[in-house]
């Protein structure tokens, strides 16, 4: 009986007055207020070290291993802040990781400033990834503590991965800005000293505060991986990562090849654009409706269309096709935030969010490796196809694997509804 009535739970439509519902609750607006603080520079960061490094060094291969750093250092971090925030409740985890982050930081434009060779620039960004205060993945969990599970807690996942969208689509473009201050690490610093701002904000809000420590249920080397719908979930969420890495190194490529760089950026925020925009759409109506089923179904679809990308023989007919392609990116994203209710262990919900962002990153660093590859020898074409590919073979093994996603009774998947009136 409670196997139903949850996964008739699992299929609720939102609609509008959820989203309204979610972002009015008791106790969320200071924390939503700095979660956007904390997280609106998170692409910003990427994209000005990257040009302050090739600014400073001259070589686009420096800046490379310095991005990559970094991103390796997000991806360990994501799972073991997770785990501390798990453990201990986020205020702690969030107020000593953003210190090490400033440290880092600091450390790091010091280097770059010091014209450092990259053998040292690359640990120092490692450490600024490791140390990068993961705001979003206790923003996602504290929806489970503030909502009943259904439609209003379903919305306010969906706020989370829209507003991710926006922040990548605006990110690029502060960092292209600031990048022609008098002062190349203008960008970086900005958005640094937001982060931290939001980061503290968000830790030191009541309702922040009132989360204490949970008790796991997950094994205590593997945690929240535990569970084997867990693991399942972290396969979708590679198979999503890599696609996006394909995409990012393939299309602008063929934007050099056409002769016009500086569109690749663009063409690369046109299915963000369109993430948004069909993200609210699908929350009004989610399909398919069980969950072992969207997520094979989901990372197939959005792999058949971007092998449809090697079709287009022009920039504007790559453009359009970037467009339906990326109404999928939202979906995908908010279906990974309802499936960690389903998947994962009590108590390991910030840790679960980490392991689908780790999974999503090393699954960036595949795809833009490989693309970076099939460009050179084999053409932009090939690398989209491969994307394809790459899209449809994760997805039959999630097909293969939809049974692991057994839901939990609703007793079981609210989270300490305590938090509800200690916020009030």
């Amino acid at each position: 009986m409670s196997q139903s009535v949850s996964e008739h739970s699992e299929s609720h439509r939102t609609s509008l007055a959820d989203y309204r519902a979610a972002l009015t609750a008791p106790g969320s607006r200071g924390a939503v207020i700095a979660s956007l603080l904390a997280r609106l520079p998170i692409a910003m960061i990427g994209i000005s070290a990257l040009l302050y490094v090739q600014r400073e060094t001259g070589s686009f291969a420096s800046a490379g291993l310095v991005s990559a750093g970094s991103l390796v250092g997000v991806s360990v971090g994501a799972v073991v802040q997770g785990r501390l925030i798990d453990r201990f409740g986020p205020t702690r985890p969030l107020l000593t990781t953003t210190v090490l982050f400033a440290l880092a930081m600091t450390a790091l434009v010091f280097a770059i400033e010091a014209h450092a060779p990259t053998l040292v620039l690359v640990p120092l960004a490692f450490g600024t990834g490791i140390t990068e205060p993961m705001v979003g993945s206790a923003s996602r969990a504290l929806w489970t503590r503030l909502l009943p599970a259904g439609p209003t807690r379903n919305a306010a996942f969906s706020y989370e991965a829209i507003s991710m969208e926006v922040f990548f689509i605006l990110g690029p473009g502060f960092a292209g800005l600031l990048i022609a201050a008098p002062w190349a690490g203008t960008g970086i610093v900005t958005g640094a000293l937001t982060m931290i701002a939001g980061a503290v904000l968000f830790a030191l809000s009541p309702t922040v505060r009132a989360w204490g420590p949970s008790p796991s249920t997950g094994g205590k080397l593997l945690g929240a991986l535990a569970s084997p719908g867990m693991r399942t979930l972290a396969l979708a969420a590679l198979g999503f990562g890599a696609v996006i890495g394909f995409v990012e190194v393939a299309v602008p490529a063929a934007a050099t090849e056409a002769g016009n760089t500086s569109i690749g950026g663009l063409l690369l925020s046109a299915w963000s654009v369109s993430s948004v925009a069909f993200g609210v759409a699908y929350s009004l109506r989610p399909w398919p409706r069980q969950m072992g089923l969207r997520l094979p179904v989901l990372l197939a679809a959005f792999g058949a269309l971007v092998a449809l990308l090697a079709l287009p023989g022009s920039l504007w007919g790559l453009a359009l096709a970037m467009l339906a392609a990326g109404a999928l990116i939202t979906p995908q994203s908010t279906t990974h935030s309802a499936a960690i209710e389903i998947a994962a262990p009590k108590g390991t919900a910030a840790e679960a969010f980490g392991w689908v962002l780790t999974a999503v990153t090393l699954g960036l660093a595949f795809g833009q490796s490989i693309s970076g590859y099939l460009v050179e020898h084999a053409g932009t074409e090939a690398a989209f196809l491969a994307a394809g590919g790459v899209g449809f073979a994760l997805a039959a093994v999630v097909w293969l694997l939809r049974g692991t996603f057994r839901p939990r009774s609703p007793e079981a998947v609210a989270e300490a509804p305590e938090l509800v009136g200690a916020a009030r």
